[in-house]
């Protein structure tokens, strides 16, 4: 069972993790940038697939909005770039949170420790480096982006 979502207005724990391209990401690497992180359980399922597809597609909005996304989950970089291909997802970095197994969703405060994958849960981070909106969703529902693009513009005020 996850401990409960990293509270509003800390400071985001910071990671770099590698991305289906094996190259190592994270927050860090966009300098004055909010940062979007979309956590999801498992590649290769279809709400996954969506989630992971709707931050594809709104690579535009979200940069109108000074903000880029990363995608997350316990999968390995392997599995990673198979789905990432699979999807048509290629330009939007999908992290693999793999090993230690979790260990950027524990810090977040979203593992499972039951099922061994994340809580599906959206953390903006803002450009000062500190969490400004959380949610978590139900294990079958995509995140809402519309309720995304929203935490982005209070963030623009």
């Amino acid at each position: 069972m996850s401990t409960g979502v990293v509270a509003v207005g800390s400071k985001a724990p910071e990671f770099a993790l590698k991305d289906q391209n094996d190259k190592k990401v994270g927050p860090g690497d966009f300098p004055g940038k909010n940062v979007v992180l979309s956590f999801h359980p498992l590649a290769w399922t279809s709400v996954c697939t969506i989630q992971m597809q709707d931050l594809e597609k709104n690579r535009g909005e979200l940069a109108r909005r000074n903000a880029v996304a990363l995608g997350l989950s316990v999968d390995s970089v392997p599995c990673k770039a198979a789905w990432a291909k699979a999807i048509g997802v290629t330009e939007t970095s999908i992290l693999a949170d793999f090993w230690p197994h979790g260990g950027v969703a524990q810090s977040y405060g979203i593992f499972r420790e039951r099922n061994g994958f994340s809580e599906r849960a959206v953390v903006v981070v803002d450009a000062g480096g500190k969490v400004a909106w959380t949610k978590v969703y139900p294990i079958p529902q995509a995140p809402d982006m519309g309720e995304i693009l929203a935490a982005l513009d209070a963030l623009c005020g």
